[in-house]
């Protein structure tokens, strides 16, 4: 991949999570400024405050969990809450948050998803068993990309 299409990748996710941003802010927006490493996403509105969306009359959708199905039936994966740079711990040297064959709870943090220089705790949805590590340390990581695998359980030690 050349470094402007790598740009333009990265210019895209800035873009998604502006609109996403500004969807979920209930006041007037007047500038939103996302960055990714060297890419920058600016946009100001001059004049009067964009106001907020306006209210759905339409049923709100469903929102998604953090726990979906995978590959089959019974293995369900953790997804990134933001697009950025994936950990496994949290902080270089230290133990990861999680490794395969462990039991996680849900609310539990099995690792942490870097964007802007902020941490995001990345937590599971419901009680499984680690079963497969679907990124590896160190990696760019897309909104809701599958991070770790877990096999249901019922969140009782089983």
């Amino acid at each position: 991949m050349s470094a402007a299409e790598g740009s333009d990748a990265v210019l895209k996710g800035l873009r998604r999570q502006a609109r996403k941003l500004v969807a979920e802010l209930t006041g007037p927006v007047r500038r939103v400024r996302l960055r990714s490493g060297a890419t920058m996403l600016e946009v100001e509105w001059h004049g009067p405050a964009q106001p907020a969306p306006a209210p759905r009359t339409d049923p709100e959708p469903v929102p998604v969990p953090a726990v979906e199905p995978t590959t089959g039936v019974d293995r369900l994966a953790v997804r990134a809450p933001v697009v950025g740079t994936f950990y496994r711990s949290p902080e270089p040297g230290a133990p990861p948050f999680v490794a395969v064959g462990d039991l996680v709870r849900p609310g539990q943090v099995v690792g942490i998803v870097e964007a802007m220089k902020l941490m995001n705790e990345v937590t599971a949805g419901q009680a499984g068993r680690v079963v497969e590590l679907l990124v590896e340390d160190g990696k760019p990581v897309e909104y809701d990309q599958p991070l770790i695998a877990l096999e249901p359980t019922s969140g009782r030690g089983d």
